[in-house]
C-alpha cells in the first residue's frame, strides 16, 4: 500500500466526517427550531450554509477534484449572515471591513474563473 493511497483513503473519510458532522448540524438546528417554534433570518442562513457544505461535498465527489470557488462561495454566505445579523449599533469600520472582505472573495472568484482552461 503506498502513501497516495493511505492519503486518498484519509482524504475520503475525513469528506464523510465532515458530511456526517454538517447532517448532524442541520438537524440539530432543525430540532432547536422545532422546540423554539420561531424561525428567524439568521436561522435560515445558517441552513443555506449548511447547504452549501453539503453541495460542496457533492461537487467534489461528481468531478472528483477540488473545487476551490465552492468554500469561497461559503465564505461569501458566512460574511454576509455577519451583516445582516449585526446590529444598528455596531461600529461601522466593521460594516467596511466585512464588505471588503466580500469585495476581495468576489473578485479572486473572479479571476479563479478565468484562469481556468475550457473544458
Amino acid at each position: 500500500m503506498n502513501i497516495k493511497h493511505l492519503i486518498d483513503v484519509a482524504e475520503k473519510l475525513f469528506l464523510v466526517l465532515i458530511a456526517g458532522f454538517t447532517v448532524i448540524g442541520m438537524g440539530q438546528e432543525i430540532l432547536l427550531l422545532i422546540e423554539n417554534r420561531h424561525v428567524a433570518l439568521q436561522d435560515l442562513l445558517l441552513m443555506f450554509i449548511y447547504a452549501e457544505v453539503l453541495g460542496m461535498l457533492g461537487a467534489f465527489y461528481s468531478k472528483q477534484r477540488n473545487l476551490i470557488t465552492l468554500p469561497l462561495f461559503i465564505a461569501i454566505t458566512a460574511l454576509s449572515r455577519l451583516i445582516i445579523l449585526q446590529g444598528k449599533d455596531s461600529n461601522p469600520i466593521v460594516l467596511l471591513y466585512e464588505s471588503a472582505a466580500i469585495l476581495l472573495i468576489v473578485v479572486s472568484c473572479w479571476v479563479i474563473s478565468r484562469m481556468r482552461p475550457e473544458e
